[in-house]
């Protein structure tokens, strides 16, 4: 086999990294957050945003990867802007940081779209981390208070026919990706722990969300959680 020549390796395209907007609005943890992020090689900042309406602006025109937010804007609350935000760059991971810890926040942000939430107790690593696990659809969550929340609002149907008929609605594959879901894998590891292929999750994972009514993978997991598919 030929050996690529120098000049063929040099002009290989790069990876491109992946880029963050930062919506926080104070304006010196904004710039320690951008810089944390700025220091490694795969992330960039695409943008700063202090207020909801201004990141969805951002958003539109630059097409981030992911969003990293704080809960509560001077304009909007972080549910609100993230709705925002999503609709104006549906692909975009939402990413909260946030000093709110309470239940309804984190199934708020979860109603609004987020992949991620991460309290401001979090090291600039974990930042770094969840940036990059949300860039390819990880999903990262405080897991105790992920599963009390799910435990208080859960609506197991008990009656037989009715639960059967539920379980019926849903194949062994599509229970299997739900529960996949659940433990915060991405496609991929999702591909090699099933032995499909990658895009192949991807159309189970449709199926999944369009018989939930749902919008998101997360919301999937939160919606067969209260109903009883899977158990986390």
């Amino acid at each position: 086999m030929a050996r690529k020549s120098l000049a063929a390796t040099l002009s290989a395209p790069a990876i491109a990294p992946v880029r963050v907007l930062v919506v926080q609005d104070h304006p010196l943890l904004a710039s320690a957050i951008a810089r944390v992020l700025e220091s490694q090689a795969d992330l960039c900042v695409c943008g700063i945003a202090r207020r909801g309406e201004e990141a969805a602006e951002i958003a539109a025109a630059e097409k981030p990867s992911v969003v990293l937010m704080d809960f509560r804007l001077p304009d909007l609350s972080g549910p609100a802007a993230a709705a925002r935000i999503r609709s104006a760059a549906p692909q975009t991971a939402i990413v909260f940081h946030s000093a709110e810890e309470s239940e309804a926040a984190l199934l708020d942000a979860i109603d609004a779209g987020a992949i991620a939430y991460l309290t401001k107790m979090a090291t600039a690593e974990q930042i770094v981390e969840a940036v990059r696990r949300a860039s390819v659809g990880e999903v990262l969550l405080p897991v105790a208070l992920f599963a009390k929340a799910i435990a208080r609002q859960r609506k197991v149907v008990t009656d037989r026919q009715a639960r059967e008929k539920l379980f019926a609605d849903f194949t062994p594959r599509e229970l299997d990706v739900l529960r996949l879901l659940a433990e915060g894998h991405d496609t991929v590891t999702l591909a090699r722990r099933l032995g499909i292929a990658p895009h192949t999750v991807e159309w189970h994972v449709r199926h999944v969300i369009e018989k939930l009514d749902v919008h998101s993978k997360l919301q999937a997991v939160i919606a067969a959680a209260r109903l009883g598919l899977i158990e986390l």
